[in-house]
């Protein structure tokens, strides 16, 4: 009865979220509720909220000020020189953009952390989506398969969490999955690609402070058109792009292969221009004669975090107190500077400690027990002595619909024990385990992405529907990599 529940849990959060019946924040804790009553555990719920809200205050900390921290840096300038680098890549055109979204995404990942991946990559693109009309799922979506790959660094948890619950050394499990995951990496680009060359057809190549723009119509002609910009820099910020048109591939154009691009476009009212102002280099907030300390103090923070000298929310917190007190040594600034990040705070907060109450019943009323038990028990005999694929294969939907350490510390040491038993090794579990990592980015029950959907403004369910067949299928290309390589 509780494996069935689960799943129903599970199920109707992400129909109700998806079909945009419910906030997301209002599911992950209303669902969790009921079914906690239906299970008839309602008396223990409080016990399980708070148990889940202790597991996760940590996190909720660290994205806190993470938030804070990653914000005023972007403020003081530290990204524009990035940022101005990807752009003159870009060009304004389409496919350069949603390319460039997974360079940057795929770079920034380094550092092992998502939320940090996620805040500078829209903070740098968010303004270029906005000014040429793009899809902004397209950009949600490749920035978190990317990291989802990414993810895997022995420094970003996935790889440590199940060298820790095996036993194993992680470089033992992470250096031999490099070219599988390399292969990974190039089906993110090629995917980027892909929805590049959708969004080109579907708006042209726009060059923002030009007079020409070349476009692709629906029947693969090129045509010109003119375009009165108004200051648009390389930098995405100035005036919004109008004038005259001339063509079929204008932005206001759609077509059928568009389809799920155009249901989240996210673009808005033209006039919606806010984030255009995101990088403006005459904002009041820059410390160009700071930039080498911010540079250093960006480069020590992550130095540390990769060591692991501290927890990560000490060291972001230190982090964020520093940052604040030099770069705005006044009071009444550092309250602006703190201000100005409180709603990223507070929506992404808000939403880990909404997530606590989901992962909370999930796991004191035993579902999630159940449900791992109950998948294991039906692997046939037949597939014992192939349980690295099948590792593989359940790790795309288990990491997805549960937490890192529910998967890797509950499930993945009975997968490896049913191994054993047919002479797979348990390293080759544990490197099979990591195959769904591109997907599990976009779970609801990762704090990260909802800050990536926050800053970009798009609703989960619409990022949701758009981006969990492109992740899983990257997915699939890893593990058939690992097993076309022998690593799996």
């Amino acid at each position: 009865m509780l494996t069935i529940l689960g799943f129903v849990m599970i199920a109707a959060f992400l129909v109700l979220i998806m079909m945009k019946k419910m906030s997301p924040m209002a599911a992950l804790v209303l669902i969790p509720a009921l079914f906690c009553i239906l299970v008839g555990q309602g008396a223990h719920l409080g016990d399980y909220v708070l148990k889940g809200i202790g597991d996760l205050a940590p996190t909720a900390a660290m994205l806190m000020f993470a938030i804070i921290y990653f914000g005023v840096m972007i403020d003081v300038g530290l990204f524009d020189p990035v940022v101005r680098g990807i752009l003159r890549f870009c060009k304004a055109d389409p496919v350069r953009v949603v390319l460039g979204t997974a360079l940057l995404a795929a770079i920034v990942s380094l550092d092992g952390d998502g939320s940090t991946t996620f805040m500078i990559t829209v903070s740098a693109l968010y303004p270029l989506y906005k000014r040429l009309k793009m899809s902004l799922v397209v950009m949600t979506g490749v920035a978190a398969t990317a990291n989802g790959v990414m993810n895997t660094l022995p420094w970003g948890g996935p790889t440590a969490r199940a060298a820790t619950a095996l036993k194993l050394d992680a470089g033992d499990i992470f250096v031999p999955m490099i070219p599988a995951l390399a292969v990974g990496l190039v089906a993110v680009f090629a995917l980027a690609y892909v929805l590049g060359r959708r969004e080109r057809k579907r708006l042209g190549v726009l060059t923002l402070g030009d007079t020409r723009v070349v476009t692709e119509a629906a029947d693969e002609k090129e045509t010109e058109q003119v375009l009165v910009g108004a200051g648009a820099g390389a930098g995405g910020t100035g005036g919004t792009a109008a004038g005259t048109r001339r063509g079929t591939g204008g932005a206001g154009t759609g077509t059928d292969a568009d389809e799920d691009s155009d249901a989240a476009a996210g673009s808005g009212d033209p006039a919606d221009d806010d984030g255009l102002q995101v990088l403006d280099p005459r904002r009041a907030t820059l410390r160009p004669k700071l930039y080498w300390f911010n540079a250093a103090l960006t480069a020590a923070l992550l130095t540390l975090l990769i060591l692991q000298v501290m927890p990560i929310p000490v060291l972001f917190l230190l982090g964020a107190a520093l940052a604040l007190t030099v770069n705005f040594p006044h009071m009444a600034d550092q309250k602006a500077r703190v201000a100005a990040h409180a709603e990223n705070v507070l929506n992404v907060s808000g939403m880990v400690f909404a997530a606590a109450v989901f992962t909370g019943v999930l796991t004191g009323t035993g579902m999630v027990e159940h449900m791992a038990r109950w998948l294991v028990s039906g692997i046939p005999d037949a597939l014992g002595p192939h349980m690295g694929l099948v590792t593989g294969v359940l790790s795309i939907p288990l990491t997805y619909f549960m937490s890192n350490d529910g998967f890797y510390f509950g499930i993945v040491p009975i997968l490896a024990e049913a191994g054993a038993a047919h002479g797979v090794t348990p390293v080759e579990i544990a490197r099979a385990s990591l195959v769904g990592q591109a997907l599990h980015m976009s779970s609801p029950l990762v704090p990260a992405v909802y800050v990536l959907v926050g800053m970009a403004k798009v609703e989960f369910g619409d990022h949701t529907r758009f981006t969990v067949k492109w992740a899983a299928l990257t997915s699939l290309v890893v593990l058939g990599a690992g097993v076309l390589f022998g690593i799996l």
